[in-house]
Order: C-alpha cells, then sequence, then structure tokens
C-alpha cells in the first residue's frame, strides 16, 4: 500500500483500540486487505510496539497461494505452530478478534466455542458455519462505528474486512438493541441466532468476497472441503494458549527451567492500570528473600486458572469472602473448587507476596480481582510499561517482548 499514504494514515481517528492494534502489528496487503502473519500475531499479543516501523507489504496472488500451500493441515497442529509458520501465514482482523477470544477462555468453554460454530448440531464445523465469525465480527464493528468522514470509514471496511460496503448479513437483527460487551459475547450472542439454512444460502456469496487464509486452510484443507471435529478444535485452542505463555516464559527464563518470582511479578503487573508498581515489587522482595523460582507448570497452571477468574469470584462469594481479605488455605480450595486447578504452595505464596502489600499475610480480594481482569484484557485498557529492576539475576534475563 504505497499511494495516498498519509490518508490511511489518518485512518487510526476512525479506529477502535483493537483496530489500531491491528493495523500497527499487521504487515501484509492483499487486494486492499490488511493481513497479519503469524509472527505479527505473537508479537501484538506480547509486545507494546512492533519490533521495527511496519510497512504493508503488497502480496501476489501467486505469493499468497505459495503460502496457503505450505500451511499444515490441523491433525499436524502444536503449541510451535505459529513460531513454526512465522511470516508464512496471512491471519484477517476477523479472525484476530477470534484468536484473541481464545487467550482468555477456559478449558470448559472450549466446548461451548465450537458449540458456536456448529450450527446444524451435526457435531463437526465447515468452512461455512466457520465463516459467520466474518458477520459477526462485522456487525458488532459497524455497531460501534461513529458518525464521521464516510469516505474514510469505507476505507478503514476496506482494510479490515477486505470490501468497500457492507455486505448482506447472515444473521437475524430484529430485535437487537443490546451491544454486547466483548466480542466473546457477541460470538456467542450471535451465532445462537444464525440459521444454518440463511448462511448456506448466503455462504457462497461470503466466501467469494473473501480470501482463504492461514487458518481457514489449517482448518478446513486445500479445497475447503475437511471439517473440524471437537477433539481438533480443542487441541488447536488449548495449543495457543500453551504457546504464547511459552513465549512469555522463555522471554525471561534465558534458557533456565524457571522464571524468578520477581520477573513473575513483572508479567503478572505488566498489562495492568496498577499505579505504583515499585510497592508491589519492593514488598515482594522484601517477603521473599530467597529465590526458588516459577516452573512452567506452575507458570501455566496460574493463567489456567485466570482464564476461570469469573467462576472463581463467584466461588469467594459463596465463602463469605467478597468483603474481606482471605488466607493462602482459602485461596487455594477456591481456587480448586472453582477451577479444578490446583496451584503449588510455593506459587500462592508468591502471589500473596505479590499482593500483600500491608504485610498481614492476607489477600484483599476486589484489589486482587480488579487487578487480575486488568491483566487479562492484554493492554486494551490503557497498557503502562513497568520500569524493570536490575537485581544480578533478572539483569541476565532477556527483556520481556511484552505485548
Amino acid at each position: 500500500v504505497t499511494e495516498n499514504r498519509s490518508d490511511l494514515e489518518d485512518l487510526h481517528l476512525y479506529a477502535t483500540p483493537r483496530e489500531q492494534r491491528f493495523r500497527r502489528f499487521a504487515s501484509l496487503e492483499f487486494e486492499g486487505q490488511l493481513y497479519m502473519t503469524p509472527y505479527d500475531f505473537i508479537q501484538a499479543v506480547t509486545s507494546d510496539e512492533p519490533k521495527h516501523a511496519k510497512k504493508w507489504r503488497s502480496l501476489s496472488k501467486q505469493e499468497l497461494n505459495q503460502i496457503l500451500m505450505e500451511t499444515p493441515p490441523v491433525w499436524k497442529g502444536s503449541s510451535k505452530l505459529f513460531r513454526n509458520l512465522n511470516e508464512k501465514g496471512v491471519i484477517s482482523y476477523t479472525e484476530y478478534l477470534f484468536l484473541l477470544c481464545i487467550l482468555t477462555k477456559p478449558h470448559a468453554g472450549f466446548r461451548i466455542a465450537f458449540n458456536m460454530f456448529d450450527t446444524d448440531g451435526n457435531e463437526m464445523v465447515d468452512k461455512k458455519e466457520f465463516l459467520v465469525l466474518q458477520e459477526i465480527f462485522r456487525k458488532k464493528n459497524e455497531k460501534r462505528e461513529k458518525r464521521g468522514d464516510e469516505e474514510k470509514r469505507a476505507m478503514l471496511r476496506l482494510q479490515l474486512y477486505g470490501y468497500h460496503t457492507s455486505t448482506n448479513s447472515v444473521l437475524k437483527t430484529e430485535g437487537e438493541d443490546l451491544v454486547p460487551r466483548s466480542y466473546w459475547d457477541t460470538l456467542r450472542r450471535s451465532t445462537s441466532q444464525a440459521l444454518f439454512s440463511d448462511l448456506a444460502e448466503r455462504a457462497d456469496d461470503i466466501s467469494s468476497s473473501l480470501s482463504d487464509t492461514t487458518l481457514l486452510v489449517h482448518f478446513f484443507g486445500k479445497k475447503g472441503k475437511a471439517e473440524l471435529n471437537f477433539e481438533d478444535f480443542y487441541r488447536f485452542m488449548d495449543n495457543l494458549q500453551t504457546e504464547v505463555l511459552e513465549i512469555e516464559f522463555l522471554s525471561y527464563s534465558n534458557g533456565m527451567n524457571t522464571i524468578s518470582e520477581e520477573d513473575f511479578a513483572h508479567i503478572l503487573l505488566r498489562y495492568t492500570n496498577v499505579e505504583n508498581t515499585s510497592s508491589y515489587l519492593e514488598n515482594m522482595r522484601g517477603s521473599i528473600p530467597e529465590e526458588k523460582g516459577i516452573t512452567f507448570e506452575e507458570f501455566r497452571s496460574f493463567f489456567q486458572f485466570l482464564n476461570n477468574l469469573e467462576d472463581f469470584a463467584i466461588a469467594m462469594q459463596m465463602y463469605n469472602f467478597a468483603s474481606r481479605s482471605i488466607g493462602q488455605d482459602e485461596f487455594k480450595r477456591a481456587v480448586y473448587v472453582a477451577t479444578g486447578v490446583k496451584l503449588s504452595p510455593h506459587l500462592v505464596n508468591t502471589v500473596f507476596k505479590i499482593f500483600d502489600v500491608d504485610r498481614d499475610d492476607q489477600l484483599s480480594y476486589k484489589e486482587f480481582i480488579g487487578i487480575m481482569k486488568d491483566r487479562l484484557n492484554r493492554g486494551f485498557r490503557g497498557y503502562k510499561p513497568i520500569q524493570r529492576y536490575t537485581t544480578f539475576k533478572s539483569c541476565v534475563r532477556k527483556e520481556l517482548y511484552s505485548r
């Protein structure tokens, strides 16, 4: 994309935070539409800014076909899929939103997600059913659009969705007055309204207006005729969560099997709106004088717990602690009851030392929940970088590419 570059940059003023982030990290353009590579996506969810100034590189049809020809089938997926693909892949804006949804969903929600797409209830998802998310996310975006320069908004829609004007919707819109709070809610609520017969009638029109992507080929094959079963869908979602966590962990571990408790604190606080992070870090240093380290399994189990944060909050209310501080035993019990995840004693102790600012070995439930909700949003609620402290052990670790 070379012509009217200043006009294209002005589109940032008409974009939502997620749209702005996608445009900032996307590096490819095909027929006017922007795409991320798998590497771009990993950078977008783990880094503050792109490592290099992005220039949208125009793909030819031949180049795109070659990229898609090298896309592995879903049964060859792994927790290194995005890293292995690196720059050899294309991810659309709606797929970017879908992948963001996956990162914060508990394993128990994977079946619900699969059923969202399985509109005909045959326990398989085909390409036609999956393409409904294109329309669902587009409709949500159109509801959020503000009045302004119609030409600029049309250019933005072209970049994000691949067309100049609105396409026919596959969804019933009668009686839709409320705007769901998140894209996941949009997906959950809107998919239940999508009749398979409506989708089947319009699927050819939708497909003809879209280019194939890495995800579409990965899920449904190069000819688009394959179907996705729940086991493959579950494995893809689990692998994506694991891959992003591995990247975050490895960026601090410097090849070791553990990260320091201080680095764990940095990762937890990095995407939050905590004003005085130094008090948390200083408190933890004084409370954990001898470093033991956090293993990847402990690290992964904690973020699995965070993906169940809403259920945990309900469990804590049932325990009658909603307005009081809680101890480590109560915390561990509530986590297990709500999520089925068992956190190690050392991990729980570390969490308490981070957030127990007054050092009474009690955790402020409301404060903890609020901070962790910020963390789940991964930078979309006013990201504020954290100043890292240079101890002997932390200075030999690489700087996290953050999001």
